[in-house]
């Protein structure tokens, strides 16, 4: 009991200390474990566990909707909603119909979206490194 209310603190403070794109990539790691979970409610028949984790990975998606900023973002968050509104979709539609398929296509998706994230997350870091010794 105490050892998961330390487990919580040191998330709140993980999320606390994290970067815009930090957070954006804890997002989909959420996303990415709650899909596989509910995967593995629809496998084992556990239609509660199904249900749960694919509608806390659809919670996500929206939030990741949410953040977008269409007016700044251009043709880039166009696009990401475009995905994000086909994931939504199709985690409703695995949710309803019980299907593994449509949460394999988005966890491929996210996955793909995530590594993009980490690497503009890489970049963003060596630049703020290298800032210091320009100046």
């Amino acid at each position: 009991m105490a050892n998961g209310r330390f487990v919580q603190e040191y998330q709140k403070g993980a999320v606390n200390g994290a970067s815009p794109l930090q957070l954006v990539i804890m997002l989909y790691d959420g996303a990415i474990r709650f899909m596989e979970a509910g995967k593995y409610g629809i496998e084992h028949k556990d239609l509660e566990l199904q249900n749960q984790n694919l509608q806390k990975a659809q919670r996500i998606v929206m939030e990741l909707m949410s953040c977008l900023d269409m007016d700044k973002g251009g043709e880039i968050a166009k696009n990401l909603l475009a995905l994000y509104s086909y994931v939504l979709n199709e985690l409703v539609e695995a949710n309803v119909g019980d299907k593994i398929e449509p949460i394999d296509r988005c966890i491929k998706i996210l996955c793909e979206l995530r590594e993009s994230w980490v690497e503009v997350e890489k970049m963003t870091r060596v630049q703020a490194h290298e800032a210091p010794l320009a100046a």
